[in-house]
């Protein structure tokens, strides 16, 4: 049987070949230069539209995949929602988070509607929106430069978490206030006891079934049908609100959140990750389309006014309330800087705002142009800020004073010790062994759960940041035997390696690597020795496998020995030759 030849099956398979070869080049380019994938599939989106070049059109079957992709993303963000996370965090979620929507969304409202003359409903809408920011590109900056447990960064993740719990209300509002007539509030009532009513059955029956559901097919033990089940229970509850008269993205919220309560909640998340990221990525893409570049450039005054307005505004906004409540001026502009940009949920509202006719073209496309220059901006914002304010421990000047003190006296009375950079699984076995040879010792770590942990159990680990002179100081590098650089990020260990050689040229420096790839690197900075887990892992694993193939213990240790020989021996050799 001949393949007969279907022009649109072909143009729709080259749009595809076309968005995939385009994605996959720009995605690597935004990895190689450590920027968000977001920001690559908007540059898709605006290069290749039909306001760009033309090669791709949009069409209701993309706009539907584009539409799941935000269901997804809420059910990823429902998944993550977790009381006890709120209870921790609740003056900083409750306190900072609301100001921050409020005033925002009222201040970027009294723009919209008095200077580009729009209506109330219109300033309303494009506020909410600008008061969202990215949590894909700031979460992500804060947790690869260990940021996230600053001062700031608890803010800034404070703040963040609020403006998540703020989607699924926005999501109400907006419909209802596009079919309010007039009597607005009534509209508003009606609309809000309907939601209401809805979530509470379904997280009603959802509190009764999903676990059950979710035992049963994990005691089939098939991977398969769990992903299936997971994949069923989102478009399911997606259908069930937008029957509603609610949106879809609503329904993949709750059912995250109800998920999120069961044991199956890492599993589910795993698997939904590919679905979430391709579907989110298109979303971006046709996001993207929407801008129209030769408005943007006949009204350029209009937008750069707009990005200096937001970006500027969302600083000030979060500058001066992180000053009422009392926070240190640098980590205060180091807060207004991580979030003064839009967001991706920002990028949600203002489409379906324009869909519903709440905003005209106009406002759309200088709003849509204004949010995504922002976003594209912040990753240089976030860490040019992070460069200007120089502090120590990632987040507060104030607290240099303090936390260096507090390391000074915890090492005071410390000699020949050893200085334990890192405190998670590696920093903590070297941590037993030196205790068992009554070796004393300090380690450093920026995790305040797990240095809460370690001081009850009685074990000397201080807040501190490594790669700080001042903290290494403090810690009594001068005096100690040794360091260990157990840090899961090389180029920070590279940091530390720099600093602890410029004080201490001949002091042993042993370093915990993830993989072969930055051993040369790491030893051209100073260690004495790099330890690479995945040789260390594979060795271990080889030698377990020829026990169990019949191999004596005693040969097979050997294998071991002698390949660790090889490899470290050869390391010794370059360490001597860059020495020479």
């Amino acid at each position: 049987m001949s393949a007969r030849y279907h022009p649109a099956v072909h143009s729709n398979l080259l749009s595809i070949l076309l968005l995939l070869s385009a994605a996959v080049v720009t995605v690597a380019l935004a990895r190689r230069f450590k920027l968000p994938s977001m920001l690559a599939y908007l540059t898709i989106g605006i290069a290749l539209g039909p306001h760009g070049l033309a090669l791709l059109t949009e069409s209701a079957e993309v706009d539907g995949f584009a539409e799941f992709g935000v269901v997804f993303l809420m059910f990823s963000i429902g998944l993550e929602f977790s009381l006890k996370r709120l209870h921790a965090m609740r003056a900083l979620v409750f306190g900072l988070g609301p100001a921050q929507m409020a005033l925002t969304t009222l201040g970027t409202g009294l723009v919209t509607a008095l200077a580009y003359d729009q209506g109330w409903r219109s300033g309303l809408v494009v506020g909410l929106a600008v008061a969202m920011s990215s949590t894909a590109i700031v979460a992500r900056m804060l947790s690869e430069s260990f940021e996230l447990h600053s001062r700031s960064g608890r803010q800034t993740m404070g703040v963040l978490l609020f403006q998540d719990l703020a989607v699924a209300p926005c999501l109400i509002l907006l419909p209802a206030l596009a079919a309010a007539g007039d009597d607005l509030l009534r509209s508003l009532a009606v609309a809000a006891a309907e939601a209401v009513a809805v979530l509470a059955l379904l997280i009603w029956l959802g509190q009764k079934l999903l676990g059950r559901i979710f035992d049963v097919v994990a005691n089939i033990r098939s991977n398969e049908l769990l992903v299936l089940t997971t994949l069923w229970i989102v478009v399911g509850l997606s259908f069930l609100t937008a029957r509603s008269g609610l949106s879809l993205a609503l329904g993949a919220f709750v059912g995250g959140m109800l998920i999120s309560e069961t044991v199956y909640r890492h599993h589910v998340e795993a698997d939904i990750r590919p679905f979430r990221d391709i579907l989110l990525g298109l979303f971006f893409v046709t996001v993207g389309m929407m801008l129209d570049i030769a408005y943007v450039f006949a009204n350029a005054h209009k937008l750069a006014l707009a990005v200096i307005l937001l970006i500027g505004g969302k600083a000030l906004v979060m500058l001066l309330i992180t000053r009422v409540a009392k926070t240190p001026l640098v980590a205060s502009l180091r807060t207004a800087a991580q979030l003064a940009q839009a967001g991706e949920f920002g990028l949600v509202l203002i489409e379906l705002a324009y869909q519903l006719q709440l905003i005209g073209v106009s406002a759309f496309q200088i709003t849509l142009s204004a949010m995504l220059l922002s976003m594209f901006i912040a990753p240089f914002l976030i860490a040019r800020a992070a460069r200007l304010s120089g502090d120590m421990g990632r987040g507060d000047w104030s607290h240099k004073a303090a936390v260096v003190h507090n390391i000074a006296v915890h090492s005071l009375e410390l000699g020949q010790h050893v200085v334990i950079c890192g405190y998670g699984r590696t920093g903590e076995r070297t941590a037993e062994f030196l205790a068992m040879e009554g070796i004393p010792f300090i380690a450093l770590d920026v995790d305040p759960q797990r240095i809460a942990e370690a001081r009850q159990q009685g074990i000397n680990v201080v807040f501190g940041n490594a790669d700080r002179p001042e903290v290494l100081q403090a810690a009594g590098i001068a005096r100690a035997r040794a360091v260990v650089v157990s840090y899961p990020d090389a180029h920070s260990a590279e940091r530390v390696l720099r600093i602890v050689r410029a004080t201490r040229p001949q002091i042993p420096i042993v370093v915990r690597t993830a993989d072969d790839r930055d051993v040369a690197r790491l030893k051209s900075a100073g260690a004495t020795e790099v330890f690479p887990e995945v040789l260390e892992s594979s060795l271990l694993i080889a030698a377990e496998t020829l026990v169990q193939a019949g191999i004596p213990m005693q040969q097979a240790i050997l294998h071991v020995r002698a390949a660790r020989a090889a490899r470290y021996a050869s390391l010794r050799d370059f360490y001597a030759m860059t020495k020479k």
